[in-house]
């Protein structure tokens, strides 16, 4: 079932990058290409994920913009409320300083920092539970590729959320499909590939949810604007989420215009 109806989202996740000049100056750049080109919000809806540490400085400068961008939490931790928990920082902290976006399940997340679902499915249900809009990130490796179990895996780490997410919270959720093998290495899987795993990934979403019809499915992996028109063309990609080709302002508006001309 196509998703060609979902309002597209683009969203740059700048991981541990940049300097916080650096970051100011994308910011400046970003916001005079939004004012020589709107990008109206009805065709994309485009948020930045900073470092924590400017989390707050990113917000407020874009708050100038002409076009609403929102700032995404690359992160939240598995506790919620306020406590002795030295580093991390909750749900309801994020709220509270007016972030209301966050990402979860990153396979950086997964893989480096040991997310496991038992620990993936607390920080959803705390960020749901504070009102936060949570990116989902999925995602096989390459030997699970190779293997034929992609489809599986993926179809698995969205059922593994089930259990935390009320029925009335589906609304709140978007996912990021990435395909491991494709993240931060110049390979991308086919437009076609891609099309897909998204649409399995509708089906098994519609399986759990009346909300399955509507949900945006973002493809992550080396997305840049060379390939942005190809893969924003799929009837079940709604929008990206951008890497390495965030960093630079030119190429991540390339990218967002890119998937608000498609709608």
């Amino acid at each position: 079932m196509s998703g060609s109806t979902i309002t597209p989202w683009v969203v740059g996740n700048w991981k541990m990058n940049p300097m916080q000049a650096n970051a100011q100056q994308w910011v400046e750049d970003f916001t005079q290409l939004l004012k020589e080109q709107v990008i109206d919000s009805q065709s994309c809806r485009i948020g930045v994920a900073p470092t924590t540490l400017a989390l707050l400085n990113i917000k407020d400068q874009l708050k100038n913009s002409s076009v609403d961008v929102m700032t995404v939490a690359q992160d939240v931790s598995r506790m919620a409320g306020t406590g002795a928990y030295t580093g991390d920082i909750s749900a309801e902290l994020l709220k509270d300083s007016g972030i209301d976006y966050v990402l979860i399940g990153h396979s950086e997340r997964r893989e480096i920092f040991g997310d496991h679902p038992q620990i993936l499915n607390a920080k959803i249900k705390n960020a749901l539970s504070a009102g936060l809009t949570v990116i989902y990130c999925v995602g096989e490796s390459l030997e699970q590729r190779e293997a034929g179990q992609a489809e599986a895996v993926v179809l698995q780490q969205i059922c593994d959320i089930a259990a935390v997410v009320e029925t009335e919270q589906w609304k709140n959720i978007v996912i990021a499909y990435e395909p491991i093998w494709a993240i931060g290495t110049g390979k991308t899987a086919s437009p076609a590939d891609a099309q897909n795993m998204h649409a399995k990934i509708r089906e098994g979403l519609i399986q759990i949810t009346s909300e399955g019809k509507n949900t945006a499915i973002l493809y992550g992996g080396s997305v840049k604007p060379e390939n942005a028109v190809e893969l924003a063309a799929c009837p079940d990609i709604n929008g990206a989420l951008v890497g390495g080709a965030s960093l630079d302002a030119k190429s991540f508006y390339q990218i967002a215009h890119a998937f608000a001309q498609s709608k």
